[in-house]
Formats: C-alpha cells, structure tokens, sequence
C-alpha cells in the first residue's frame, strides 16, 4: 500500500500567515513612504455676483505688479471657453468641495468659474511652482478673461496656498469724433468744384479706427494662507474668492 502524506490544515493556515506577517511590515513601510506626503488638492473659484459699480472698493488706478512667467497651467480658458491644464483633473462631481460650490451656486449669488481637484505630492520644503488662472467672461476690448492671475502651492511644516488674482472688466468705451470734413481750398478751386468735393465727403466719410477699450481693474486676492487638511479655506474679495481643500491619503 503506497503511502500518502498528510498535511494538517493548521499546520498550512499557521505558515501562510507566520509569511504574511513576515511580508506585511515592509510592505506597509513602503506604502506609507510613499504615500505619507501624497495629498488631494481641491481649488474652486468663483464670482460673486455683484454689480461692479457697486462696490465700496474703487481699484481703476491701482498699480499692477508685473505678470510673473508662469509656466504651468491650472485652468485656463480661451475665448471660446475651452480649458487647458497640466494637471490631470478630476470631475467636479467627485470633489469634497463638489456640494459646497453647488450649494452656492443655487444660492443665486454666485457663480462657480473653475472647480479642481487632482493628486500631488507636497513634501517637506517644497517649493511649488505658479500655475496660471484665466476664467470669467472673455473682456473684448482687453482681449483677455475677467480673472487672471496664477496659484502657488509651498509647503514648510505647513502647505501654503498663495492666490494672485485680478477681476478685471472692460474699460469705458473710447471716444468716436466725427469725420473731419475739408474746408479749406486752393484759390484755383472753383466755387461748383468746392461744392462736389465737401458733398462726395459728406457721402463717403472717412472711416474712424477707435483703439479697443482698456481693461479697467475691479477687484484683487493677493494672500498666502497657512492650510490645514480636512478643512475648507475660502480666500476673497468683495468680488472674487477661492475654496481650497486639502485632503491627506
């Protein structure tokens, strides 16, 4: 009679997890390493809707800094409205802060502008790059969005969000004058020449190239804010704010 080996099922359950016990420590260490700086990031901007004319704040002669060269996008739109960005974002119906620009939304004061989320890793003494901003209404006579400026995300012992924005709207209409119509003639000039000539000018004025409106500044964010995770952070102007929320993975 041949003989057969016998295992006890305890005996294989006891070695598969005295293994698995024996993997498991190095396998979390290596997953907290790597995870343990890895964040969600979530940015909403929006618009109060307010008439600018209304605000208490009047900033049409303040002076702008100069446009830093920022390399990398955030959200940015076109004239036709369409977006670009060098980060993978998430749809808006996934984001914690989803509910929170909905509800203001349907609030009826405000309008949602850009709402992104995406995940980053934000180690200890990172030094985040700007990302540009450009949303709103597309301003015409300025040729630009109504809200440009760029983002910055640092982290010391804390993240740091830095908003740089600036609501802008189209400046007064510039000033048509009337053709000028010639009056003056040669003394050759007849008095039947003199007449035909200021009619046919009359008829075909010359044409008046008035130069496109200058963008006219509303309002400003300029703040760097200490974030702390799980909790929302709203950054404003009378016009203009920003929801950031981090969370931790």
């Amino acid at each position: 009679m041949q003989a057969t080996k016998r295992f006890s099922k305890p005996l294989l359950t006891g070695a598969a997890l005295a293994l698995a016990f024996t993997l498991l420590p190095a396998t979390s260490a290596q997953a907290q390493d790597g995870q343990k700086d890895f964040y969600r990031a979530e940015i909403v901007i929006l618009q109060r809707l307010v008439d600018p004319a209304a605000v208490e704040e009047q900033m049409a002669g303040k002076q702008i800094e100069p446009s830093r060269n920022v390399a990398k996008s955030l959200w940015v739109e076109d004239a036709s409205g369409r977006r670009m960005s060098d980060l993978k974002l998430a749809a808006r119906n996934e984001l914690h802060l989803g509910r929170a620009a909905s509800r203001l939304e349907n609030s009826g004061n405000y309008r949602i502008l850009a709402a992104a989320g995406w995940y980053q890793s934000f180690p200890p003494n990172y030094d985040g790059s700007p990302m540009r901003v450009a949303v709103g209404d597309w301003l015409t006579g300025a040729q630009q969005k109504a809200v440009e400026g760029h983002i910055e995300i640092d982290r010391k012992r804390y993240l740091h969000v830095g908003v740089h924005l600036n609501h802008w709207q189209d400046g007064p209409a510039p000033e048509v004058s009337a053709p000028a119509v010639a009056t003056s003639s040669s003394p050759e000039t007849s008095g039947a020449e003199k007449t035909s000539s200021i009619a046919d000018m009359a008829e075909k004025p010359q044409p008046v190239v008035a130069e496109p409106a200058p963008a006219e500044l509303v309002t400003w964010i300029k703040e760097t804010r200490r974030m702390r995770s799980e909790e929302i952070h709203f950054i404003d102007s009378p016009t203009i704010g920003v929801l950031v929320f981090f969370r931790k993975l």
